[in-house]
């Protein structure tokens, strides 16, 4: 079974904080091929840094397999896992750091037997989310995302947009195409000449929830339940390539989602986690609310540092219940986002400028 997208787990706008980030901008795309880079043979001495966050993108790089991805299980086998490999190399443009790792993940991410199973045969099988998220890769990349490993993603893209806007799967097993998937491509398509088509932004404006104006995780759920990770995509993919960012009050629905304490919590859950507070603030930012750095305050304490292990140092546990590698790598990445802050979000990131390697905190 192909490997499939999914969020973790997978009203007035209240007052938002005036001060603006001063964040540097993001530089011009170049377009590079995709080039993995030498390994060097292992002996030199890793770089050390003291600001933790550049540890993070570091201890992430580290846990790739084989150096280019990372796998999940499936009742009980090692699989390919692309979603989260994608996942990592975007937090890794983000920390403008481990470059290295990316360009070997993006190569890994492009040998055929990868790229179909990530993104269907193109023909029977097409799957939106992901085109959508190697897309968005691509671009921040600075590859040609009309020849990823020989696919046109933005062809591929557009051919899976249907008549009433959504972006919707070709497979057999159905359509499971989702608010991830369609805020994904909004993002990946305003960044392309064309821009993002009216209908899809529309779709995704009408798969609101009318009571508390969040967004739900799927499309047409019988109880609309807003979703903190659902709608902190869909308010970057609303927003993007849109000079009026009209998402207003689902805007307000996330800052009301705040904890006290300046955490965020999936729906339901007794406790907060770092994934989902990593995933929200890296949105926060973008359109400016001073929740931002509430989330922060409660969100770097959480990084395991010089009292930890020199194995772990640099993770980020996914909640309190301590370090456990496999939650902490989908943590680690959240959290990176929320550590190197952007108020363009995903759809203006780029990797161009990079340092290459995976540093290690400096104890």
């Amino acid at each position: 079974m192909p490997l499939r997208h999914r969020l973790l787990r997978l009203l007035a706008v209240p007052a938002l904080a005036a001060a603006v980030l001063p964040l540097p901008t993001v530089p011009a795309i170049a377009v590079p091929a995709i080039a993995v880079p030498a390994t060097g043979g292992g002996s030199a001495a890793p770089v050390t840094v003291v600001d933790p966050r550049e540890a993070a993108a570091g201890w992430l790089a580290r846990q790739l397999v084989d150096g280019d991805h990372f796998e999940k299980a499936v009742d009980g086998t090692a699989r390919p896992d692309q979603d989260l490999t994608v996942d990592a190399v975007l937090a890794f443009a983000t920390a403008a750091t481990a470059d290295d790792a990316a360009a070997r993940a993006t190569a890994w991410l492009a040998r055929p037997d990868i790229l179909a199973d990530y993104l269907g045969d193109g023909t029977t099988e097409a799957y939106a989310g992901p085109t959508a998220k190697l897309l968005l890769l691509a671009q921040v990349r600075g590859l040609d995302p009309t020849n990823f490993g020989g696919v046109d993603l933005v062809a591929r893209l557009h051919s899976l947009l249907a008549p009433n806007g959504r972006f919707a799967d070709r497979s057999r097993a159905g359509d499971r195409s989702d608010i991830a998937s369609q805020s994904f491509a909004l993002i990946a398509l305003s960044r392309t000449a064309a821009g993002v088509p009216q209908s899809a932004r529309s779709f995704l404006s009408r798969s609101q929830c009318l009571t508390g104006h969040g967004y739900p995780v799927a499309f047409d759920p019988t109880t609309c339940t807003g979703d903190p990770d659902a709608t902190a995509l869909a308010i970057q993919g609303y927003n993007a390539g849109s000079g009026a960012g009209s998402s207003g009050l689902a805007q307000g629905w996330l800052v009301n989602q705040q904890r006290p304490d300046g955490s965020f919590a999936a729906p339901g859950a007794t406790q907060p986690n770092a994934a989902t507070t990593g995933r929200v603030s890296h949105t926060l930012v973008t359109f400016g609310s001073g929740s931002f750095y509430r989330a922060l305050k409660w969100l770097e304490p959480r990084q395991l540092r010089c009292a930890a292990p020199p194995e772990q140092r640099g993770a980020v546990p996914y909640d309190s219940t301590g370090f456990e590698r496999s939650t902490a790598v989908r943590a680690t990445v959240q959290a990176t986002l929320a550590f190197f802050p952007s108020l363009k979000g995903f759809a203006r990131l780029s990797a161009a400028g990079a340092k290459p390697d995976s540093p290690v905190l400096s104890c």
